[in-house]
């Protein structure tokens, strides 16, 4: 599903136009990832939870030259399903 799909199933399934859903999805967006920047977790039920981790400083390899390089420490985003979510998958597969 691409974004434009879940904007029109937004707005069937809410009853609302597809401007509304458009600024609704734009705004839990901004919203997650305004939270995410400060550090704080999202957590959403029945869907799951972003948190954001810190991926330490590593060594990798160039894989043209097989260089040893210095890889930084970065933050990532990390996504964890909730019980409901994995649930529904199961059962989805079992059809």
């Amino acid at each position: 599903m691409n974004r434009s799909e879940l904007i029109d199933l937004i707005a069937d399934q809410a009853d609302i136009t597809k401007g509304s859903a458009t600024r609704a999805l734009d705004a839990l967006i901004d919203s997650i990832t305004h939270s995410l920047k400060k550090g704080d977790p999202v957590v959403l039920m029945k869907l799951g939870s972003f948190i954001v981790k810190q991926r330490p400083a590593r060594e990798g390899r160039n894989p043209q030259t097989g260089e040893k390089i210095k890889i930084k420490a970065t933050k990532i985003v990390s996504f964890k399903a909730g019980k409901a979510l994995k649930e529904a998958v199961k059962e989805a597969t079992k059809e």
